[in-house]
């Protein structure tokens, strides 16, 4: 049995990496699902993807630091597929890649809109469409980075994902009572665009007690786990998929 038969999931930064991942494995699972990123062409790629395959996507590219841009999205899922039962809040930044005195006003704001302030302005416009079916599972894409561990140069990144933790347990507090799940993933190194080039990643990998990266499908089925009916009584957690990172510090 498909473990999301019926359900409609809305995912962020769906145009690659973990976001597609996850885009095709929920549809895959019988999602009907929401897509959304700046990329458009990138996008229509994953739907058609999925459309081949026999499951049910709909694109609509947006910023998603604006407010207006999930807005939207809720009222997607609304009209093309009768509601919302789970949003994967994914999309995000590495930001300025510099020591913390070298960061300006402007690059520390900008990737703090892109990985903090957009899953708040996410969550905000998803949870009442969440209500309106009882209830449903919100994921939102942290990193080993600010929660387990600083990096060199990545103090604005950190900082952003480690307020997602904060975000979560807020939400949790909050909702969890209504039925609403919200959790937070905590990926260790992913073989994406955003992981650099191929020396980069062999570092990202000595890292890992696995001593190897992710590949984003491996932190999708985590996704899918968090957002479906096994992880029913999993609320205001942070599920490292790190490969043993956190383990070994």
């Amino acid at each position: 049995m498909s473990m999301l038969s019926g359900k409609v999931a809305l995912v962020t930064g769906a145009s690659s990496g973990i976001g597609r991942a996850v885009a095709l494995l929920f549809a895959a699972q019988g999602a009907a699902v929401v897509l959304t990123a700046r990329r458009e062409a990138q996008l229509d790629a994953v739907a058609s993807a999925i459309r081949n395959a026999g499951g049910r996507a709909h694109v609509s590219a947006g910023d998603i630091s604006r407010a207006e841009t999930h807005e939207r999205l809720v009222a997607v899922a609304l009209r093309e597929f009768g509601g919302l039962d789970i949003a994967v809040n994914n999309a995000g930044t590495v930001g300025p890649l510099k020591p913390l005195a070298e960061i300006t006003p402007e690059d520390w704001q900008q990737t703090l809109a892109t990985n903090l302030t957009a899953a708040f302005l996410g969550a905000r416009s998803q949870i009442p469409a969440l209500l309106q079916r009882g209830g449903g599972a919100l994921v939102f894409t942290s990193s080993f980075v600010g929660t387990s561990v600083g990096l060199p140069g990545m103090a604005a990144y950190g900082a952003s994902k480690a307020g997602l933790m904060g975000l979560v347990k807020g939400i949790t507090a909050d909702y969890a009572a209504r039925n609403i799940r919200a959790n937070a993933l905590l990926p260790g190194g992913v073989d994406t665009a955003m992981a650099g080039d191929q020396s980069t990643k062999d570092w990202a990998a000595g890292l890992h007690a696995l001593k190897r990266i992710a590949q984003p499908e491996e932190i999708a089925s985590a996704a899918l786990f968090l957002a479906g009916p096994m992880a029913s009584f999993v609320a205001g957690s942070a599920l490292f998929v790190d490969g043993g990172n956190a383990a070994v510090k």
